[in-house]
Protein backbone atom coordinates (compact mmCIF):
# COMPACT_ATOMS: atom_id res chain seq x y z
CA UNK A 1 0.00 0.00 0.00
CA UNK A 2 3.10 2.57 0.80
CA UNK A 3 5.27 1.48 -1.56
CA UNK A 4 2.44 1.70 -4.50
CA UNK A 5 1.70 5.34 -3.23
CA UNK A 6 5.10 6.11 -3.19
CA UNK A 7 5.70 4.81 -6.70
CA UNK A 8 2.77 6.02 -8.32
CA UNK A 9 3.75 9.95 -7.34
CA UNK A 10 0.61 11.28 -6.31
CA UNK A 11 -0.75 13.02 -3.07
CA UNK A 12 -4.52 13.06 -3.74
CA UNK A 13 -7.38 11.12 -2.61
CA UNK A 14 -11.18 11.44 -3.62
CA UNK A 15 -13.45 10.88 -0.17
CA UNK A 16 -16.53 9.58 -1.33
CA UNK A 17 -19.54 9.19 1.55
CA UNK A 18 -22.47 9.48 -0.64
CA UNK A 19 -25.70 10.69 0.64
CA UNK A 20 -28.76 9.09 -1.37
CA UNK A 21 -30.19 12.57 -1.35
CA UNK A 22 -27.63 14.26 -2.65
CA UNK A 23 -26.09 12.74 -5.56
CA UNK A 24 -25.30 14.23 -9.10
CA UNK A 25 -28.11 14.65 -12.11
CA UNK A 26 -28.02 12.97 -15.38
CA UNK A 27 -26.54 9.23 -13.94
CA UNK A 28 -27.92 6.33 -14.99
CA UNK A 29 -31.91 5.71 -14.72
CA UNK A 30 -32.67 3.73 -11.93
CA UNK A 31 -34.65 0.63 -13.42
CA UNK A 32 -38.18 0.43 -12.54
CA UNK A 33 -39.82 -1.45 -9.76
CA UNK A 34 -37.15 -2.08 -7.37
CA UNK A 35 -37.18 -2.01 -3.50
CA UNK A 36 -36.41 1.10 -1.35
CA UNK A 37 -32.78 -0.01 -0.71
CA UNK A 38 -32.25 -1.62 -4.07
CA UNK A 39 -32.69 1.86 -5.84
CA UNK A 40 -30.70 3.92 -3.30
CA UNK A 41 -28.01 1.71 -3.70
CA UNK A 42 -28.07 0.99 -7.41
CA UNK A 43 -28.17 5.08 -7.75
CA UNK A 44 -24.88 5.57 -5.45
CA UNK A 45 -23.04 3.39 -6.87
CA UNK A 46 -23.77 4.83 -10.78
CA UNK A 47 -23.14 8.39 -8.82
CA UNK A 48 -19.67 6.80 -7.55
CA UNK A 49 -18.71 5.33 -10.66
CA UNK A 50 -18.96 9.43 -12.24
CA UNK A 51 -17.41 11.00 -9.80
CA UNK A 52 -14.36 8.48 -9.87
CA UNK A 53 -14.21 9.01 -13.54
CA UNK A 54 -14.38 12.78 -13.29
CA UNK A 55 -11.30 12.68 -10.68
CA UNK A 56 -8.96 9.69 -11.41
CA UNK A 57 -6.75 11.26 -13.68
CA UNK A 58 -6.00 13.84 -10.65
CA UNK A 59 -5.51 10.91 -7.93
CA UNK A 60 -3.85 8.19 -6.33
CA UNK A 61 -6.81 6.61 -4.41
CA UNK A 62 -10.27 6.69 -3.50
CA UNK A 63 -11.52 7.02 0.21
CA UNK A 64 -14.59 4.92 0.39
CA UNK A 65 -16.84 5.99 3.71
CA UNK A 66 -18.26 2.45 4.79
CA UNK A 67 -20.63 3.83 6.69
CA UNK A 68 -22.62 5.39 3.61
CA UNK A 69 -22.58 1.91 2.04
CA UNK A 70 -23.74 -0.14 4.80
CA UNK A 71 -26.54 2.05 5.53
CA UNK A 72 -28.60 0.97 3.00
CA UNK A 73 -28.30 -2.75 3.87
CA UNK A 74 -27.18 -5.91 1.54
CA UNK A 75 -27.48 -3.80 -1.48
CA UNK A 76 -25.17 -1.01 0.12
CA UNK A 77 -22.57 -3.62 0.58
CA UNK A 78 -22.33 -5.14 -3.10
CA UNK A 79 -22.78 -1.32 -4.17
CA UNK A 80 -19.45 -0.66 -1.96
CA UNK A 81 -17.74 -3.64 -3.54
CA UNK A 82 -19.01 -2.81 -7.19
CA UNK A 83 -17.35 1.31 -6.68
CA UNK A 84 -13.82 -0.83 -4.98
CA UNK A 85 -13.87 -2.42 -8.63
CA UNK A 86 -14.03 0.45 -10.50
CA UNK A 87 -11.33 2.25 -8.39
CA UNK A 88 -9.10 -0.42 -9.07
CA UNK A 89 -10.34 -0.84 -12.58
CA UNK A 90 -8.77 2.93 -12.97
CA UNK A 91 -5.78 2.44 -11.10
CA UNK A 92 -7.07 3.53 -7.99
CA UNK A 93 -5.95 2.54 -4.42
CA UNK A 94 -8.85 2.08 -2.39
CA UNK A 95 -8.91 3.11 1.15
CA UNK A 96 -11.74 1.80 3.31
CA UNK A 97 -12.69 3.92 5.88
CA UNK A 98 -14.15 2.04 8.30
CA UNK A 99 -12.74 2.67 11.43
CA UNK A 100 -12.83 -0.67 12.61
CA UNK A 101 -11.94 -1.73 16.43
CA UNK A 102 -12.30 -4.63 18.01
CA UNK A 103 -10.80 -7.58 20.04
CA UNK A 104 -8.89 -9.60 17.90
CA UNK A 105 -11.17 -12.25 16.90
CA UNK A 106 -13.62 -10.25 16.08
CA UNK A 107 -11.02 -8.23 14.13
CA UNK A 108 -9.91 -10.81 12.03
CA UNK A 109 -13.41 -11.01 10.67
CA UNK A 110 -13.11 -7.35 9.69
CA UNK A 111 -10.14 -7.90 8.26
CA UNK A 112 -11.34 -10.21 6.54
CA UNK A 113 -14.31 -7.98 4.42
CA UNK A 114 -12.10 -5.49 3.83
CA UNK A 115 -9.67 -7.18 2.23
CA UNK A 116 -9.41 -10.99 0.11
CA UNK A 117 -13.01 -12.44 2.28
CA UNK A 118 -13.08 -15.76 3.95
CA UNK A 119 -13.08 -19.14 2.65
CA UNK A 120 -15.97 -21.43 3.83
CA UNK A 121 -17.30 -24.88 3.01
CA UNK A 122 -19.57 -23.69 0.29
CA UNK A 123 -16.48 -21.62 -1.70
CA UNK A 124 -14.49 -18.73 -0.80
CA UNK A 125 -17.04 -14.96 -0.18
CA UNK A 126 -14.78 -12.33 -1.97
CA UNK A 127 -14.37 -9.01 0.52
CA UNK A 128 -14.10 -5.51 -0.28
CA UNK A 129 -10.80 -5.89 -2.21
CA UNK A 130 -9.06 -2.98 -0.33
CA UNK A 131 -5.73 -1.65 -0.31
CA UNK A 132 -5.54 0.21 3.06
CA UNK A 133 -8.70 0.51 5.63
CA UNK A 134 -8.84 2.64 8.67
CA UNK A 135 -8.89 1.41 12.57
CA UNK A 136 -9.13 2.74 15.64
CA UNK A 137 -6.39 1.87 18.12
CA UNK A 138 -8.05 2.03 21.27
CA UNK A 139 -7.97 -1.78 22.19
CA UNK A 140 -4.63 -1.93 21.41
CA UNK A 141 -1.69 -3.56 19.14
CA UNK A 142 -3.40 -6.99 19.40
CA UNK A 143 -6.79 -5.24 17.38
CA UNK A 144 -5.02 -3.58 14.90
CA UNK A 145 -2.25 -6.87 13.84
CA UNK A 146 -5.00 -8.43 12.29
CA UNK A 147 -5.90 -6.14 9.42
CA UNK A 148 -2.03 -5.67 8.65
CA UNK A 149 -2.08 -9.85 8.71
CA UNK A 150 -5.02 -9.63 6.16
CA UNK A 151 -3.65 -7.09 4.18
CA UNK A 152 0.18 -8.59 3.98
CA UNK A 153 -0.52 -11.02 0.98
CA UNK A 154 -1.86 -7.72 -1.54
CA UNK A 155 0.61 -5.62 -0.03
CA UNK A 156 -1.68 -3.72 1.97
CA UNK A 157 -1.95 -2.22 4.68
CA UNK A 158 -3.69 0.23 7.51
CA UNK A 159 -4.04 3.57 8.52
CA UNK A 160 -4.84 3.83 12.66
CA UNK A 161 -6.46 6.74 13.83
CA UNK A 162 -3.56 9.05 15.54
CA UNK A 163 -4.83 12.58 15.64
CA UNK A 164 -8.41 13.11 13.53
CA UNK A 165 -9.52 15.84 11.97
CA UNK A 166 -12.92 16.28 14.23
CA UNK A 167 -13.48 18.35 16.90
CA UNK A 168 -14.10 15.96 19.60
CA UNK A 169 -10.95 14.61 19.05
CA UNK A 170 -9.48 16.96 22.10
CA UNK A 171 -11.42 15.36 24.06
CA UNK A 172 -9.08 12.28 24.60
CA UNK A 173 -6.21 12.23 21.94
CA UNK A 174 -4.68 15.77 23.76
CA UNK A 175 -5.02 14.71 26.83
CA UNK A 176 -1.92 14.11 29.01
CA UNK A 177 -0.97 10.51 30.00
CA UNK A 178 1.33 10.32 33.25
CA UNK A 179 4.80 10.86 31.27
CA UNK A 180 3.87 14.50 29.66
CA UNK A 181 2.86 13.35 26.62
CA UNK A 182 -0.50 13.71 24.95
CA UNK A 183 -2.58 10.46 23.96
CA UNK A 184 -1.66 11.18 20.21
CA UNK A 185 2.13 10.76 21.21
CA UNK A 186 1.65 7.57 22.47
CA UNK A 187 -0.65 5.98 19.63
CA UNK A 188 2.38 7.26 17.24
CA UNK A 189 4.90 5.44 19.26
CA UNK A 190 2.68 2.66 18.18
CA UNK A 191 2.20 3.09 14.76
CA UNK A 192 5.47 3.50 14.07
CA UNK A 193 6.33 0.54 16.28
CA UNK A 194 4.12 -1.79 14.21
CA UNK A 195 5.19 -0.57 11.43
CA UNK A 196 8.78 -1.98 11.80
CA UNK A 197 6.97 -5.01 12.56
CA UNK A 198 5.21 -5.64 9.55
CA UNK A 199 7.17 -3.64 6.79
CA UNK A 200 8.74 -5.87 4.57
CA UNK A 201 12.29 -5.65 4.92
CA UNK A 202 13.98 -3.09 2.41
CA UNK A 203 10.31 -1.06 2.54
CA UNK A 204 11.35 2.62 3.26
CA UNK A 205 7.86 3.21 3.52
CA UNK A 206 5.90 1.24 6.22
CA UNK A 207 2.66 -0.62 5.82
CA UNK A 208 1.03 0.97 9.12
CA UNK A 209 -0.09 4.13 8.46
CA UNK A 210 -1.57 7.47 10.30
CA UNK A 211 -4.41 9.46 10.04
CA UNK A 212 -3.65 12.48 10.53
CA UNK A 213 -6.48 15.62 10.19
CA UNK A 214 -5.19 18.86 8.68
CA UNK A 215 -7.20 20.62 10.88
CA UNK A 216 -4.40 20.16 13.28
CA UNK A 217 -1.51 21.62 11.27
CA UNK A 218 0.45 22.26 14.38
CA UNK A 219 0.81 18.54 15.37
CA UNK A 220 1.85 17.24 12.06
CA UNK A 221 5.31 18.27 12.89
CA UNK A 222 5.86 16.41 15.74
CA UNK A 223 3.96 13.52 14.39
CA UNK A 224 6.18 13.09 11.63
CA UNK A 225 9.00 12.65 13.87
CA UNK A 226 7.75 9.78 15.76
CA UNK A 227 6.38 8.44 12.65
CA UNK A 228 9.03 8.62 10.27
CA UNK A 229 8.40 6.10 7.70
CA UNK A 230 3.96 6.39 8.09
CA UNK A 231 1.91 7.18 5.21
CA UNK A 232 0.01 10.21 6.73
CA UNK A 233 -3.52 10.07 5.60
CA UNK A 234 -4.79 13.60 6.06
CA UNK A 235 -8.66 14.07 6.36
CA UNK A 236 -10.17 17.74 7.09
CA UNK A 237 -8.72 19.70 3.84
CA UNK A 238 -11.88 22.17 2.37
CA UNK A 239 -15.22 21.81 3.93
CA UNK A 240 -13.79 20.84 7.58
CA UNK A 241 -11.68 23.88 7.34
CA UNK A 242 -7.81 22.26 6.76
CA UNK A 243 -5.95 23.80 4.31
CA UNK A 244 -3.04 22.12 2.38
CA UNK A 245 -0.26 24.77 2.67
CA UNK A 246 -0.51 23.83 6.39
CA UNK A 247 0.56 20.31 5.65
CA UNK A 248 4.40 20.86 4.51
CA UNK A 249 5.71 18.79 7.57
CA UNK A 250 3.50 15.67 6.16
CA UNK A 251 5.71 15.51 3.41
CA UNK A 252 9.26 15.61 5.25
CA UNK A 253 10.30 12.23 3.92
CA UNK A 254 9.65 13.31 0.42
CA UNK A 255 5.82 13.36 -2.12
CA UNK A 256 4.00 9.91 -1.46
CA UNK A 257 4.64 9.65 2.65
CA UNK A 258 0.79 11.49 2.71
CA UNK A 259 -2.24 11.43 1.12
CA UNK A 260 -4.23 14.37 1.13
CA UNK A 261 -8.29 13.26 1.38
CA UNK A 262 -10.80 15.86 0.33
CA UNK A 263 -14.48 14.58 -0.17
CA UNK A 264 -17.19 17.66 0.14
CA UNK A 265 -15.19 20.04 -1.46
CA UNK A 266 -13.96 18.05 -4.85
CA UNK A 267 -17.64 16.10 -5.26
CA UNK A 268 -19.49 19.08 -4.35
CA UNK A 269 -17.55 21.99 -6.35
CA UNK A 270 -20.45 21.42 -8.84
CA UNK A 271 -23.18 22.92 -6.36
CA UNK A 272 -21.39 26.17 -6.19
CA UNK A 273 -23.46 29.03 -8.16
CA UNK A 274 -22.12 29.59 -11.51
CA UNK A 275 -20.36 26.33 -11.61
CA UNK A 276 -19.41 24.29 -14.48
CA UNK A 277 -21.07 20.51 -14.44
CA UNK A 278 -20.74 18.36 -11.65
CA UNK A 279 -17.77 16.04 -13.47
CA UNK A 280 -15.94 19.48 -14.96
CA UNK A 281 -15.92 21.23 -11.59
CA UNK A 282 -14.61 17.67 -9.63
CA UNK A 283 -12.10 17.21 -11.66
CA UNK A 284 -10.97 20.74 -11.72
CA UNK A 285 -11.06 20.84 -7.91
CA UNK A 286 -8.99 17.57 -7.66
CA UNK A 287 -6.68 19.00 -9.99
CA UNK A 288 -6.50 22.20 -7.83
CA UNK A 289 -5.91 20.18 -5.21
CA UNK A 290 -3.34 18.06 -6.50
CA UNK A 291 -1.49 21.00 -7.80
CA UNK A 292 -1.31 22.51 -4.04
CA UNK A 293 -0.45 19.13 -2.78
CA UNK A 294 2.56 18.76 -4.81
CA UNK A 295 3.50 22.24 -4.16
CA UNK A 296 4.28 20.67 -0.48
CA UNK A 297 6.84 18.48 -1.40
Amino acid sequence: MASAVVRRGSAIAVGLDPDPARLWPGGRTVPAGLAPADAAAFAVADHCRRVLDATAPACVAVKLQSASFERLGAPGVAALRQVADHARALDLLVVLDAKRGDIDVSAASYASAAFGGVATPWGAVPGTGADAVTVAPYMGADSIRPFLDAAAPVAGGAFVLVRTSNPGAADLQERALDDGEPVWAATARLVAALGDEATPAGDAVAAVGAVVGATAPDRIGRLRELMPRAPFLLPGVGAQGGRVEDLAAAFAPGPGAALVTASRSVVGAGDAPGAEDHPTAARRAAEALREAAAGLA
